[in-house]
């Protein structure tokens, strides 16, 4: 059987004014990726999504890995669903960034404040009861990811493959392929480690969630390096 190697990408930089790049830290933390697969992997090809922080998270284990990389071939269903359209839909003042940072300010830790916000904000958009409001609906993100798994799979022809994704695309594939329910793939997205690799299985139409969140390659090198946003 073949490996599909499911990669969230690198820490993002949030509370800057271009969240969709790297950070210092995930830069880094893609690297010692590339350096981990090194000896151990040898994809056929390697894809992502169109976003910034996809590409960047390649370059960066690229240049880990030591030796070139298929070009990432882009499936543009393997993007994260919007989530600052999801927590403005709750939170509809924060579309102006400096209300946000100011809000999140007055907490002690700002970061978890956002997180707790974010995860009530993903609930409401998950029920189903507020669809019209979105652009794209929790059904229609499934819907949207699962076509893209099928398809780079087809284009994968049996090889093993690198993919560089979101926390979003990789919750709802292991949804589908351990057929849970909304909440437990809305748990298992808040787990999800940047630069963590989960591992499918796949031989024709058989495939199966061998690892999940895997992000021992990190620990190894240094426990700071390991975030979820």
């Amino acid at each position: 059987m073949a490996t599909i190697y499911l990669v969230r990408h690198g820490q993002a930089s949030f509370g800057k004014e271009n969240y969709d790049q790297l950070s210092p830290r995930g830069w880094e933390q893609g690297r010692i990726l590339g350096r981990w697969l090194a000896g151990k992997v040898e994809p056929g090809a390697v894809f992502g999504g169109n976003l910034q922080r996809h590409r960047e998270t390649v370059e960066a284990i690229t240049t880990g890995y030591g030796v070139s990389l298929p070009d990432m071939q882009v499936l543009e269903g393997l993007n994260e669903f919007d989530h600052l359209e999801v927590v403005e839909r709750l939170r509809p003042e924060w579309a102006d960034k400096q209300v946000m940072a100011r809000d999140l300010a007055s907490f002690p830790k700002p970061a978890r404040a956002f997180q707790q916000a974010f995860e009530k904000a993903v609930t409401r958009w998950v029920s189903g009861e507020f669809d019209q409001e979105y652009s794209e609906t929790w059904n229609g993100f499934r819907q949207r990811v699962g076509h893209a798994l099928d398809q780079l799979i087809e284009l994968a022809d049996g090889a093993d493959v690198i993919v560089s994704t979101s926390g979003g695309p990789i919750a709802v594939i292991a949804q589908r392929l351990l057929e849970l329910s909304d909440r437990k793939a809305l748990e298992m997205n808040n787990v999800i480690a940047n630069t963590s690799v989960s591992r499918i299985l796949y031989s024709g139409p058989r495939r199966s969630l061998a690892v999940f969140n895997n992000y021992s390659h990190l620990e190894a090198e240094d426990p700071a390096l390991v975030t979820f946003r």
